[in-house]
């Protein structure tokens, strides 16, 4: 039995996938959480084999939250749930260690598969991300510009393109405001803008876009 734990800040969303997942007899939704932190909690009480992150949540948010679980958990599988399907995130997650990326737009049958392909050793991308990540890297494709920065600082580009403060940045991700003054600073300078407004402006115009849902 695959021992599975559902991380959204959407309770909603969270009862749906569990009643998805409740007709599978080889899958069994142990515990759910609605942060990151929570889910750090349970991941160390619960001992899940495969755990279902979404990324925008409160907090610290699912991109953070998966880096601390593989740091400490090596066995424990993550799989990205969300609806961001673009922009830097899904590369990075995957370079960060997280097993499988999938859309909320996916199947349940893709989903299942997903689950079961991770906690067989493997990894699992949806079949759109899967296309958009190849047609990205083919010969000839411009890349964005956004794939050179590092894991913090597509977080702190993400949380500033969320209306989140110097200090509200630095308190999610336990950080000094000086060192989120820092990696802004990188985040200017490798992406050749000058503010806020300008870094908004690239953003729409490489898809790089923060879904609340």
């Amino acid at each position: 039995m695959i021992k599975v734990l559902l991380v959204d800040d959407h309770e909603l969303v969270r009862t749906g996938i569990q009643s998805l997942l409740a007709g599978q007899d080889d899958i069994n939704v142990i515990g759910e959480a609605g942060t990151g932190e929570e889910a750090i909690k349970l991941v160390d009480s619960l001992r899940p084999d495969v755990v279902l992150m979404d990324i925008n949540m409160p907090g610290i948010g699912g991109m953070e939250a998966s880096h601390k679980i593989n740091q400490k958990n090596q066995n424990v599988k993550i799989i990205i749930l969300t609806v961001l399907n673009d922009g830097p995130v899904p590369q990075q997650m995957l370079n960060d260690g997280v097993q499988g990326y999938v859309t909320k737009t996916c199947s349940i049958k893709e989903l299942v598969d997903a689950i079961q392909t991770v906690y067989a050793g493997g990894r699992y991308l949806c079949h759109q991300m899967a296309s958009k990540l190849a047609f990205s890297h083919s010969a000839g494709n411009n890349n964005s510009p956004f794939e050179q920065l590092s894991r913090r600082e597509v977080q702190v580009v993400m949380m500033t393109l969320q209306g989140k403060d110097l200090n509200e940045i630095a308190g999610n991700l336990v950080i000094s405001s000086k060192t989120v003054s820092t990696y802004r600073h990188r985040v200017y300078e490798k992406l050749a803008v000058k503010n806020d407004v300008e870094l908004m402006r690239l953003a729409l115009k490489h898809n790089v876009t923060v879904d609340s849902v």
